[in-house]
């Protein structure tokens, strides 16, 4: 961390500020294998360009439920029904960043999204807690790309050393420092009073 402290903020949404649920109960109604959801969503060739804008959320999910062990119509309910919870705020996280901007540091939001992002963050209420959104989906390069650090810290109008990065994805925390960004490895420890301490904020 640099002497100094940061005057911004970026952090990431899902695993950090969005937690999900798990699709276990719907895998089980549909009697698929555990873990297989997110498996395939995951798969890097859908995955990668879902969140590089190459593909809509929705030709995301067909993908998913095309590869699905199900005739077509319960794989494509399976997914629906898999994507109806949109997640929960994390309360004590959205508290830090209120924390934040009220004391004055600008706070943005980086995260691999797709299409669904801005609908995803007004339903969680979330739209007006940032002061720039950094979406993957919307910038087309996607998280730990080093462009994507260079993007996120002109939207925010620093220097990337004057940003503090937070994210739960290790790799997307090294590629952050390479950028020349603090960057902290987000977990359950919750260390808010050493990233309090980063921004300055006592």
């Amino acid at each position: 961390m640099q002497r100094q402290p940061a005057r911004a903020l970026l952090i990431d949404l899902d695993g950090v500020l969005r937690r999900w649920r798990s699709p276990e109960a719907v895998e089980e109604k549909y009697a698929l294998e555990p873990g297989i959801l997110l498996r395939t969503a995951m798969s890097w060739d859908i995955y990668r360009p879902a969140v590089a804008g190459e593909l809509s959320d929705a030709e995301w999910m067909r993908l998913i439920a095309e590869r699905l062990p199900l005739p077509a119509d319960d794989a494509a309910a399976a997914v629906a029904e898999w994507q109806t919870h949109r997640g929960t705020v994390d309360p004590e996280v959205l508290a830090f960043v209120r924390e934040v901007r009220a004391a004055g540091r600008p706070v943005g939001l980086a995260t691999n999204a797709t299409d669904r992002l801005r609908g995803d963050l007004t339903a969680l209420g979330l739209d007006g807690d940032f002061d720039a959104v950094v979406s993957s989906w919307e910038l087309k390069v996607h998280k730990p790309a080093p462009a994507f650090y260079t993007r996120a810290a002109a939207a925010l109008n620093l220097d990337p050393h004057w940003i503090l990065f937070i994210d739960d994805d290790d790799r997307a925390v090294r590629a952050a420092r390479v950028a020349g960004m603090p960057a902290y490895r987000w977990s359950e420890r919750r260390d808010f009073p050493y990233l309090r301490a980063a921004l300055g904020l006592g």
